[in-house]
């Protein structure tokens, strides 16, 4: 297949597809002139849900496990890998990534149990995501890269990073947290939640009450991509979403191990949160600040736990500067 012949991902506000914009695997430039024509036209930029999924690949890895990725950007730029959240997959970035460098060999991955990956009765820890990422990053000949997660897979990132520190060039950690002080329980909204995950029964409804509010936004994502997300990660299993729970999150927080593992983590990072993020609040922040008190932070006013769906063209202008620019000592305050 030529370049010319492959299909267009980007379409406009009318929903046609743009001919002159296609986006697959190579190179490509027109990224930074799509960031511009749709900031001087005031609207987001759209991207088709049905083509990014079609060029999802799969990879069987040596641990047993099949993880499924989305390559774009430029194959011989420097690799980012980009980690979603618990219930998530690749599509968790759709509406970051037209903002991201053109110059960047983006990795957008389906940890095990989401989306098309492989889904075992076990294991999901922390230690068994990153190391999927590893082997995915050695299947592809990826050397090093910078490591982008978000919420569950910010705390995926941050064990990549720890653990395969010659393979980790910078790191991003978005609604991220190093999990409550020691002694104190998971509380607020997150409890509520986990409550509720731990009660789940298949089949899921995606339009449940749970899942509207498991997918909620203080400002306005577009219906359809949530939707689609919705519809997605209700066809996940119920047994995965407790398996991530009780082999993952429950003994995780309850341990402290993660802010016990923070000083592991050298390479330069950033730290990104909506200041309305109902999940992950200021007390939940601050054991991640603490243990990472040089790191980069920016806290976007008013945005809730996916602060790159709300306002992504704001998050890949802090991200592309934080992944190209030369790493410094100091930390940046929002």
């Amino acid at each position: 297949m030529s370049f010319r012949d492959q299909p267009s991902l980007v379409r406009d506000a009318c929903g046609k597809a743009a001919p002159q914009f296609v986006w697959f695997v190579l190179l490509l430039p027109w990224l930074a002139a799509l960031s511009l024509a749709s900031a001087t036209a005031g609207t987001p930029a759209k991207i088709d849900l049905n083509t990014f999924d079609s060029l999802k690949r799969t990879v069987a890895l040596p641990d047993g496990e099949t993880l499924a990725y989305v390559p774009l950007g430029d194959p011989h730029g420097p690799a980012v890998v980009l980690i979603h959240g618990y219930t998530d997959n690749a599509r968790d970035w759709v509406p970051l990534v037209p903002y991201l460098s053109p110059h960047f060999r983006l990795i957008l991955v389906d940890i095990r149990g989401h989306g098309r990956s492989s889904k075992p009765d076990c294991c999901y820890t922390r230690f068994d995501f990153a190391y999927d990422i590893k082997l995915l990053l050695d299947a592809l000949g990826v050397a090093q890269a910078d490591v982008v997660g978000h919420s569950l897979g910010s705390v995926i990132a941050q064990t990549f990073a720890e653990n395969w520190p010659e393979r980790t060039r910078r790191v991003v950690l978005i609604s991220s947290s190093a999990g409550p002080k020691p002694g104190a329980p998971v509380s607020g909204a997150l409890a509520g939640y986990l409550d509720q995950i731990r009660e789940l029964k298949d089949p899921i409804d995606p339009d449940s009450p749970f899942m509207i509010g498991w997918w909620s936004s203080p400002t306005p994502v577009d219906p359809d991509f949530l939707r689609r997300q919705r519809q997605d990660s209700a066809a996940i299993p119920a047994r995965v979403w407790q398996a991530v729970l009780e082999q993952g999150l429950d003994p995780m927080f309850a341990s402290g191990e993660l802010q016990k593992s923070l000083p592991r983590l050298t390479a330069p990072t950033l730290l990104i949160w909506g200041s309305k993020d109902p999940l992950i609040p200021a007390e939940l922040r601050q054991t991640l600040r603490e243990g990472l008190p040089h790191a980069q932070v920016k806290i976007f006013d008013g945005l809730g736990h996916n602060p790159f769906w709300e306002d992504p063209r704001g998050c890949a202008e802090v991200i592309n500067a934080f992944l190209t620019a030369a790493p410094r000592a100091g930390g940046a305050s929002p």
